[in-house]
């Protein structure tokens, strides 16, 4: 296998990795992230996402990964995207780097 097609395997395999991890702990990541004041945001109900707990907690962080509300063009399901996206984004970069060094 030559270079260019171990790179474009690894940046496949990569992307694959990435987004179902992404999928898989969206969730947890984003209400990691919540607690630490990172998003520095409040929820629609106007509490600040750092302060709530449990599903609130996460929900209020993946909308507001995603630009907040529903209405206003973000959501949950918006957010997960997010997660994934950036979940893929680094395991193409990962799977890059493995690709080249192989």
């Amino acid at each position: 296998m030559n270079k260019k097609s171990k790179i474009a395997l690894g940046i496949g395999l990569g992307v694959l990795a990435g987004t179902g991890i992404g999928l898989a702990f969206a969730g947890p990541i984003a209400a990691a992230l919540g607690t630490t004041g990172l998003l520095g945001a409040t929820a629609t109900t106007g509490t600040s996402i750092a302060t709530l707990s449990g599903a609130a907690l996460t929900n209020a962080s993946l909308a507001a990964l995603a630009g907040g509300a529903i209405p206003i063009g973000g959501g949950i399901a918006a957010g997960t995207a997010v997660v994934a996206g950036t979940a893929a984004t680094i395991g193409a970069a990962a799977g890059a780097a493995g690709g080249a060094a192989a």
